[in-house]
């Protein structure tokens, strides 16, 4: 489908924000309990963390879940 979407002049990144709209609107048009269930799985928790010597030294928060809606 990505190859597709190139071939039509589209970017991948455009592709990508297209799949996330979609996911959200059939969420949304879920009954209550689906609805919630969904919604439980398309959150996203975002964090760097940097390595050395194979021990984790620190974790940085980049994405606040709740901001992202």
């Amino acid at each position: 489908m990505v190859a597709a979407w190139k071939a039509a002049g589209f970017s991948v990144g455009s592709y990508n924000k297209y799949l996330a709209i979609a996911a959200r609107v059939i969420r949304r048009s879920l009954k209550d309990q689906p609805r919630l269930a969904a919604e439980r799985r398309g959150e996203m928790d975002l964090k760097m963390s940097k390595w050395a010597n194979g021990k984790q030294l620190e974790s940085k928060q980049l994405a606040n879940p709740a901001a992202a809606r």
